[in-house]
């Protein structure tokens, strides 16, 4: 069977982008491949094995245009009040948390932020019954 093992997003300032991912989730480089054009940076944590590939190529001078296409990444956390606090303290302009709803099932609470390349990242309360949850 196939397994997940990492997803790759386009970046053009490292340090910003390193930075961000180390703030809001804890996100360290666990291996980094320095090519002629390009580097590859792979972030994890001890929290799993998928990794997130940031790509960083050198002859790219404006922001990558993300289209109609890319949603977000998600992340669940324990406690999203107290992670939507704690980014509010980082500066990391998290959006407003909402609930999602199917009738009265409540099936996710959530907030997002968004990355130095304006990539959105979903932020969701994990352990509660429901199918994003």
């Amino acid at each position: 069977m196939a397994k997940l093992i990492h997803s790759m997003i386009r970046v053009r300032d490292e340090a910003a982008s390193l930075a961000f991912y180390e703030r809001a989730f804890g996100l360290t480089v666990a291996d980094r491949l320095v090519f002629d054009d390009f580097t590859l940076i792979y972030l994890s944590n001890a929290e799993q094995d998928f990794e997130l590939e940031l790509t960083v190529n050198r002859d790219r001078d404006r922001p990558y245009e993300l289209g109609d296409g890319y949603g977000h990444l998600a992340v669940s956390v324990g406690d999203i009040e107290a992670e939507h606090a704690r980014f509010e303290r980082e500066g990391l302009a998290p959006l407003p948390v909402k609930q999602l709803a199917l009738g009265d099932r409540v099936v996710g609470r959530f907030f997002f932020v968004v990355d130095p390349d304006g990539y959105r990242i979903e932020v969701l309360q994990s352990g509660a019954p429901g199918r994003f949850l």
